[in-house]
């Protein structure tokens, strides 16, 4: 299942540090490549001679080796990885990895790292329970990387609470069964977008949402990892699809999508509308910013429907899928929008769900269906609940082609 993959290992200052040459050996003998990266602080707790030994490669410790001036590049490391697993992952290289510093080789590869991230935390459970251990750890979820959470047991500290890495037979599963994923989707198009468009009031000022693009970059990376290329159309967010699958086009307002989207759909087998596109944009925008008065009229025109439009433009051998977003008579709004839209399926958020909707890492979605079947998750990661809609899509997209 990993004979041929290539997982860098990133190992940080954590008494954790000594699970890891198990753990190398375990991917060795699954037939994986592996190379490990060092910080400094981790040799006080596992030695580099110990996992070179087991991972049969050279261990790299500094940017470049002092003895003969030879650089190791963490552009060439980051993208030989298949897959980078960060473990142990101490507090303190999760803050500069949530801050993108770069200040030790280990770092430098995360920055430049293509491929996707998995990182297991491991420290005292009142540092991990401190209130920026937790927002660094949203962080990172939020750019894309997978937390394989610490468990609860004995510490170094003599405590006992969360903060104990997972165990090495753990990760390996976890590692496995992220690339056992069906590959469904090889050699189809998917075309998705994301986040809010800005619709310009003047050189300063615009009409915008809250959404985060979250749910549309988890989706990305869920339809890539599963073989499809994907087109990601995205409004302005603050994070990044981690697959290299993804390309990604980024575009400000509601026609600078129409546009983008315009381009792409014709040729795309999947189309997954998530971004959450202004419905009105203001009918004159100024050239100066506008000074501040008493009162300012502001008078809106509709945007194009780009779901409409794509729903006219249809072929039969394409699936489309639309989102909504409620606050009142949700499933019924929702219908009317799949049948009007002439949509394969649409997605229902509702904001009365607690842990859904914008600027959250989790949701709680409804699938509607044209022929009246009805799918309803609890409330989870946003990257498990793209993995629920990719799988119902790609069944019933197999079952029409």
């Amino acid at each position: 299942m990993l004979k041929g993959k290539n997982i860098l290992v990133g190992i940080t200052g954590s008494i954790a540090a000594f699970k890891m040459p198990a753990l190398v050996r375990l991917l060795k003998k699954e037939g994986a490549n592996v190379k490990v990266v060092m910080t400094p602080c981790s040799t006080d707790f596992v030695t580099p001679l110990t996992l070179s030994t087991v991972s049969q490669q050279p261990v790299l410790l500094e940017p470049y080796n002092k003895t003969d001036g030879s650089w190791h590049s963490h552009v060439d490391w980051g993208r030989w990885a298949d897959l980078f697993l960060i473990a142990p992952a101490s507090a303190n290289t999760l803050a500069k990895m949530a801050g993108g510093i770069a200040d030790n080789l280990l770092t430098t590869c995360y920055l430049a790292a293509k491929c996707p991230v998995f990182f297991a935390p491991a420290m005292d459970l009142d540092m991990f329970y401190h209130p920026t251990t937790a927002k660094n750890i949203k962080t990172l979820i939020s750019y894309g990387n997978r937390l394989i959470e610490p468990q609860t047991g004995e510490l170094a500290s003599g405590l006992t609470g969360a903060g104990r890495m997972e165990e090495p037979e753990i990760i390996l599963s976890i590692i496995k069964d992220f690339f056992s994923k069906s590959q469904d989707l090889s050699g189809k198009k998917v075309l998705i977008t994301a986040g809010p468009t800005f619709e310009a009031i003047d050189p300063v000022r615009y009409i915008g949402n809250h959404s985060s693009g979250r749910m549309g970059y988890a989706l990305a990376d869920e339809a890539a990892s599963r073989g499809a290329s994907v087109t990601l159309i995205s409004g302005p967010v603050n994070i990044k699809a981690t697959n290299q699958r993804v390309s990604t086009v980024s575009v400000m307002s509601a026609d600078d999508m129409y546009n983008a989207c315009m381009k792409s759909f014709d040729e795309s087998d999947i189309c997954i509308m998530a971004a959450a596109v202004a419905d009105f944009t203001p009918e004159i925008k100024s050239s100066e910013k506008i000074k501040k008065s008493e009162n300012l009229e502001l008078k809106l025109k509709k945007t194009l429907d780009i779901l409409a439009v794509m729903g006219q433009k249809k072929r039969d051998s394409q699936y489309l899928v639309g989102f909504a977003l409620e606050t009142e008579n949700e499933l019924s709004n929702a219908r009317i929008k799949l049948n009007n839209k002439n949509l394969n399926a649409i997605v229902l958020n509702s904001l009365k769900d607690e842990g859904a909707g914008f600027g959250v890492d989790t949701n709680k979605v409804t699938m509607l269906f044209k022929d009246q079947t009805e799918i309803k998750t609890e409330t989870l990661p946003k990257t498990e609940i793209a993995g629920i809609i990719i799988d119902e899509i790609v069944k019933r997209f197999q079952c029409n082609n």
